[in-house]
């Protein structure tokens, strides 16, 4: 196929057009246009080449034109332009035209839709020269979109919709559905659609296909949500239910689905539910642990004895002949191999020879029932958890079958294909946005940075991992925009480059809410994704974020209530037929984790005062965590109340309390700790201290203040009893400043330490805050300045014993060996990455001139220093012992460090949980610098496939918080 990136690439701006095969097809909003008039179309969309020319009406005065079929044509392309008249309608405000068979009295402009040799007009189309499908006859899926003058009588312009096979058709027309500005997302998270009374299609010609083969989701771990959901609905996972979710994976271009599987067998429960995947088109599979057209359930419920090979043959065998007796009626990929009972390991170790033995016996079945050789049906081996050692250890499989590697259920992934090793039936992906096991459960709200999707899934295509593409999406809901974005990037990887994944939220939620409040939507979802991935809510602690170092649970909580503010002030700004969708991609799930990040913190902060003595403070801040608790609940009944109630029980998720893995069976209010009167006295507490003191105490120091890092320190006062107490605060040094000189106590008052810079002496220099109580109380706060000069300009300057740097900031990118250096916007926690732009995987030495970031600092001492480097949880895809880069200090040799994250290796398996579980790894190599000034970092590229996300010079021990030290000035300026 000759069709160029921009032809692969679909946009999710309605009505933004694309250039392919050298021609345009322009959809344009005109007004004033006579009843279905041929007119001049006009383009001034900066981004596309726009051609002026006859134009076809395909809406006119509310008017939309005829949608014609011929009846001989496959059922699911007939449905599929059923949907097109429908969307027309929606779109023109009005009933859409029907027209079926072949007929020739058809007043005005058309669509004419079908399956090339299952459409007459369409076939005499092509033989009289007027049709031209020669880029996409016998491509898979490929469809043509072309204006034809004069197809039939009374026709003065047809927009022809050629499919190569029955699903290139369904997506040419669903094509043009999204791009008049029906989402796919119309039903399932009640997108409106605006009304439009014109639109044209100027003439022209594109062509489409895909490239990754089978492009799919799976419905899993879809208890309580879900399933509740679909009882109070449906009537449970029927056919009724299905059908909605096979034309949303239509609409967005998919074709593939394993069903829900927990409590259910998609073959058994409903008959009708594999008849109508078949007759709509979509190509249905089973899960990783399910072979052979079999839900885990039907073994279940029928009593078939062990699930065990070596005893049980005959009853598995038999119970696999008819999963396959039933697979020949429809459009299946056969999953083959076998996993324990359960989703569990078949056996303790790997035992090949019995797995081999097992997949020769179902490959004899398939071709028995099927009356066709095996490599005649497609089929899949998941290489899934323990399997992939089957894989590691040497297990062969035929050629034609799928070898379907798995990520780690965190959205790493595990292994990609030897380079080098094609084979006929090709490799795949199984990802996840939603997971069931350890370390924790994470179900609830979308956690999923579409960033690092496609960074890994980048790497699979470059792998050559293309044939089938399936995701873990949980309860479908509320993943709603990973799951467009997996599949868009699925459908031509090469199109999703680095830009068109930075600007891919924004036009999608242009695409949803129109281009006034679009990016500004955009935006908020990639914020709170990222927020989101820094650690999952479930996974979340009253002791996760720091209460006294670094204001780090202040900042986070700031973070929140920020976004929090924005999505509300959008949300009042959008009409109101766009609120219940806004709320459900937006609103919802950054208020919700918003709310919970703050329980938890509120939760740390209870703890701490309790445990500070801070009496009142103490019972405010639990009265708080009670009241969040309740907001928690509120909020999930606003869910369930959207469009009249229509998402009852989908945000039944649990997500508050977690003590295990498992999810706890209701949420459960945080335990607070018993407030105790210490006395009715002043208290004084410090940051960086968890204690507090009183009397004629002297507290331990603060943290130091730093002309180029930290502008203040706090120290809080307050009553430790119920007897009010007011203070005084002076300082001992002219140059101390302070916030508040005096006042009432309270629960908490903070008073903000900072120094004027320009009359505290150079150097290193102390001074003493005294705290006088009305309880005659004295207590002596150490203060120490840092008041360097002389910083390097350009340099990134040591302060408060640290140099921070995002990655992305270096001071230099140096590319080499075909190497280059890619910075990836909203990767990581701190919103961008770095990684390596290049078509194969490379292994390095590193030094010389080869591929590296370079980071100028100052150092204010020579001495020891530690370089951490902030990266991305990546695995070693390529099975070795880790991935690895290196680090060296101006001249010095490179120090090797190697990631060695397997969630397979028992002596691994603590780093890689807590490496997911925080979503960063964060190793550590030593150095030592021989002399003050300026020093060059440097970050060698050893193998490719890392992300590094910012890199931390310590010159002492940093206190312990979760997100780490920030980053000064980038610059060698002092801070104001």
């Amino acid at each position: 196929m000759n069709t160029s990136d921009a032809n692969k690439s679909r946009l999710k701006t309605a009505l933004m057009p694309r250039i392919l095969s050298g021609a345009t097809l322009l959809l344009a909003c005109l007004t004033a246009v006579p009843a279905l008039a041929h007119t001049a179309a006009t383009c001034v969309e900066p981004i596309s080449i726009c051609h002026s020319g006859p134009g076809l009406s395909l809406i006119v005065g509310g008017r939309a034109a005829r949608v014609i079929t011929d009846d001989s044509d496959w059922p699911g392309v007939l449905r599929a332009a059923e949907g097109l008249r429908g969307d027309l309608a929606a779109v023109a405000g009005s009933a859409a035209g029907s027209a079926a068979g072949s007929a020739t009295t058809v007043d005005g402009d058309a669509v004419i839709i079908g399956t090339i040799g299952r459409n007459a007009t369409i076939d005499r189309l092509i033989a009289e020269g007027r049709l031209d499908v020669s880029t996409v006859d016998g491509v898979w899926e490929g469809f043509v979109q072309q204006v034809v003058a004069d197809p039939l009588p009374g026709v003065p312009y047809a927009l022809v919709i050629a499919g190569a096979d029955k699903r290139g058709a369904i997506f040419g027309a669903y094509d043009i559905s999204e791009r008049i500005g029906v989402s796919p997302w119309r039903w399932w998270a009640d997108v409106p659609v605006a009304v439009q009374p014109d639109l044209v299609i100027a003439a022209g010609r594109r062509t489409d296909a895909p490239v990754v083969r089978y492009r799919g989701i799976f419905l899993n771990d879809e208890a309580p949500a879900l399933s509740g959901w679909a009882r109070a609905t449906f009537g449970g996972f029927n056919h009724q239910f299905y059908e909605r979710v096979f034309d949303l994976i239509l609409r967005l271009k998919g074709n593939y689905l394993w069903p829900a599987m927990w409590g259910d067998a998609f073959n058994a429960d409903d008959p009708l539910n594999p008849l109508r995947a078949d007759e709509i088109g979509v190509v249905m599979g089973t899960s990783h642990h399910e072979p052979m057209n079999r839900a885990h359930q039907e073994w279940s419920r029928q009593g078939g004895g062990a699930w065990d090979w070596r005893t049980n043959r005959q009853g598995l065998s038999e119970f696999w002949r008819g999963g396959m007796e039933r697979a020949t009626r429809t459009e299946n990929i056969i999953t083959i191999g076998m996993r324990g009972d359960g989703d569990e390991a078949m056996t303790e170790g790997t035992a090949i020879s019995l797995l081999e033995d097992i997949v020769a016996n179902q490959r004899r079945i398939i071709a028995e029932t099927t009356g066709r050789p095996p490599e005649q049906t497609p089929q899949i081996w998941a290489l899934y958890k323990e399997v992939q050692d089957y894989y590691d250890q040497g297990m062969k499989t035929p050629e034609d079958v799928t070898l379907l590697f798995a990520d780690d259920n965190w959205g790493n992934i595990r292994r990609l294909p030897t380079p080098g090793a094609p084979r006929s039936g090709g490799y795949g992906v199984y990802y996840h946005f939603d997971y069931v096991g350890g370390p924790r459960n994470y179900k609830w709200v979308n956690t999923n940075q579409i960033e690092r999707t496609w960074e890994q899934m980048r790497l699979a295509h470059q792998a050559g991992a293309h044939q089938l593409w399936i995701v873990n999406v949980g309860d479908l809901k509320p993943m709603e925009a990973p799951i467009d974005f997996f599949l868009d990037q699925a459908w031509d990887p090469e199109a999703m480059t680095v830009e068109r994944m930075d600007s891919w939220a924004s036009d999608w939620a242009t695409a949803q809410f129109g281009s006034v409040e679009g990016p500004a939507i955009g935006e908020l979802i990639e914020t709170y994704t990222r927020y989101n991935s820094r650690r999952k809510p479930e996974l979340i602690t009253a002791a996760t974020y720091s209460q006294i170092h670094d204001r780090e649970a202040e900042r986070v909580v700031a973070d929140w209530a920020a976004l929090a503010d924005r999505a509300d002030a959008i949300r009042s700004r959008l009409r109101a037929d766009q609120d219940d969708a806004f709320v459900e991609l937006a609103w919802f799930p950054i208020q919700a984790s918003a709310n919970l990040t703050r329980l938890h913190v509120a939760t740390g902060r209870q703890r701490l005062h309790a445990a500070q003595g801070r009496t009142q403070a103490a019972s405010e801040a639990a009265s708080e965590v009670r009241r969040l608790f309740d907001r928690d609940r509120e909020l999930t009944a606003a869910y369930h109340a959207l469009a009249g109630g229509k998402w009852r029980h989908m945000m039944d998720q649990t997500h508050i309390s977690y003590t295990t893995w498992q999810q706890p069976e209701r949420d459960v209010l945080p335990n607070l700790a018993t407030v105790t009167s210490s006395g009715n006295g002043l208290g004084v507490a410090v940051e960086g201290a968890d204690t507090s003191w009183s009397g004629g105490a002297t507290t331990t120091a603060l943290p130091a203040l730093d002309r180029y890092g930290a502008q203040s320190r706090w120290i809080e006062v307050f009553d430790r009893g119920a007897t009010p107490n007011s203070y005084e605060a002076a300082a001992d040094k002219p140059w101390i400043r302070l916030s508040a000189a005096q006042g009432a106590a309270g629960a908490t008052t903070r008073i903000e330490v900072s120094a004027d810079w320009t009359q505290a002496p150079a150097g290193t220099s102390d001074a003493q805050v005294t705290i006088t109580g009305s309880d005659g109380s004295r207590v002596l706060v150490p203060v120490q300045i840092e008041n360097r000069g002389g910083a390097i300009p350009g340099a990134f300057v040591e302060a408060d014993g640290h140099v921070t740097i995002d990655a992305a900031a270096a001071s230099r990118m140096i590319s080499s060996d075909g190497t280059a250096w890619e910075v990836v916007p909203g990767l990581g926690r701190f919103g961008s990455g770095v990684t390596t732009r290049s078509s194969q995987a490379v292994s390095l030495t590193p030094g010389g001139d080869g591929p590296r970031l370079e980071y100028d600092i100052q150092l204010w001492e020579a001495g020891n220093i530690a370089v951490q480097v902030q990266l991305s949880p990546t695995l070693d895809f390529r099975g070795g012992a880790g991935l690895r880069y290196a680090v060296s200090i101006d001249d010095m040799p490179p120090q090797i460090v190697t990631i060695a994250l397997d969630p397979g290796a028992p002596a691994a398996l603590a780093a890689w949980e807590r490496a997911v579980g925080d979503n960063i790894v964060l190793p550590t190599s030593r150095h030592s610098v021989e002399s003050a000034g300026l020093h060059r970092v440097k970050i060698w590229l050893v193998d490719s496939g890392l992300v590094f996300q910012r890199v931390v010079v310590a010159t002492r021990p940093l206190p312990r918080t979760y997100l780490g030290p920030q980053p000064h000035s980038q610059s060698a300026r002092p801070s104001s």
